[in-house]
């Protein structure tokens, strides 16, 4: 071969190279930035469930959301901050350490533009919103039953 083409072939290569080595670093840096796009919503959009672009939040006033604890019947009322997690782990925001149906980390509930969604994490028994087992993220609504294991919450606002 003449040396010209090997040469060209070596400047083809080291694009090549170079080109590979810019996506990585673009992937890393977008996997790392605080705004990141999530790879499939919900909603059809690209960001999370309840996200725009940028982070920007709703200007509606919204009434903060509790989850009332319905069964076993006791008057045990958990907010709703911007995450929650529920199990038997010691660190759970809404402990059940009495339930043994109940992993140690089952499900989160988190707050997106005043909404929450719920989430299963998991566990070996699933989770069940209006007796349908979770197999996604879902919006909840004021009057929602959440089934943990053997426990009944409801969501109140």
């Amino acid at each position: 071969m003449p040396e010209a083409i090997l040469t060209i072939l070596k400047f083809c290569f080291l694009g090549l190279l170079y080109l590979f080595l810019a996506r990585v670093v673009r992937a890393v840096y977008r996997e790392l930035s605080p705004d990141r796009p999530v790879a499939a919503a919900s909603n059809g959009s690209r960001f999370g469930p309840g996200r725009s672009g940028r982070g920007r939040r709703s200007d509606q006033p919204t009434r903060p959301y509790k989850l009332k604890m319905i069964d076993p019947a006791t008057s045990q009322v958990f907010p709703l901050s911007e995450e929650v997690t529920i199990g038997r782990a010691p660190g759970c925001s809404v402990p059940l350490a009495d339930d043994t149906f109940v992993s140690q980390l089952h499900a989160r509930i988190y707050i997106r533009d005043g909404k929450p969604f719920v989430e299963d994490l998991g566990s070996t028994n699933g989770t069940f919103l209006n007796r349908d087992r979770l197999s996604k993220t879902m919006p909840l609504h004021r009057g929602d039953k959440l089934q943990i294991g053997q426990t009944v919450l409801e969501i109140v606002q």
